[in-house]
């Protein structure tokens, strides 16, 4: 099954198997303003955000206004998102804000499970799943950057027993595999 979902739309219990999740990541060169968002919050990052406050609580943690700010940033923008991207964003909302309050915010939201590193562009997307049962294997488009989320935990278990067996540990969460997604693929054919 080979479905892509919004972000912000399906941060609620995706537990099924094959579960696909797309975020694209922001380039050097591409820029999204979110000084929009700042007042207009959709209904379904408003209550992924809910989400993330109540697994937070739980937790023994707060949710801070900034680290609310930050997880909002990343949901409403739909995309994987450079750490100075979203500083930039920050500081159009907060314009006294320090650069070391966005990187210590995304310290906690990495540490809480709730988004994700992606290190091979490196750029930050939020989790499929803020409750944080397991993360997926990110694919990572190695021409444009998309990032899509594979929530299948079987698959993930057998990858990792079979690295284990292979003598190795994971240093992280993370398994990031590269390639090239349909669009890219599509645009080179018809370059070709």
């Amino acid at each position: 099954m080979k479905t892509a979902k919004p972000i912000a739309a399906d941060t609620h219990h995706a537990h099924a198997a094959g579960h696909v999740h797309s975020h694209e990541a922001h380039g050097d060169d591409s820029h999204h303003d979110h000084a929009d968002h700042a007042h207009s919050t959709p209904a379904s990052a408003e209550a992924a955000l809910a989400l993330a406050d109540e697994y937070c609580r739980e937790r023994g943690e707060k949710l801070t206004p900034i680290r609310r700010k930050v997880l909002e940033l990343l949901l409403t923008s739909g995309r994987a998102t450079k750490a100075y991207s979203l500083r930039d964003d920050m500081r159009q909302i907060h314009p006294g804000s320090a650069p070391p309050t966005v990187y210590r915010a995304l310290d906690f939201l990495l540490s809480a499970g709730l988004v994700h590193k992606i290190e091979s562009i490196n750029a930050f997307a939020v989790c499929h799943d803020l409750t944080q049962c397991q993360h997926g294997i990110l694919v990572v488009c190695q021409q444009c950057g998309n990032v899509t989320e594979l929530h299948q935990p079987a698959l993930r278990e057998a990858l990792v027993a079979q690295i284990e067996n292979a003598g190795y540990r994971l240093a992280g969460d993370g398994i990031e595999l590269k390639g090239l997604c349909s669009a890219c693929q599509a645009a080179q054919a018809a370059g070709s």
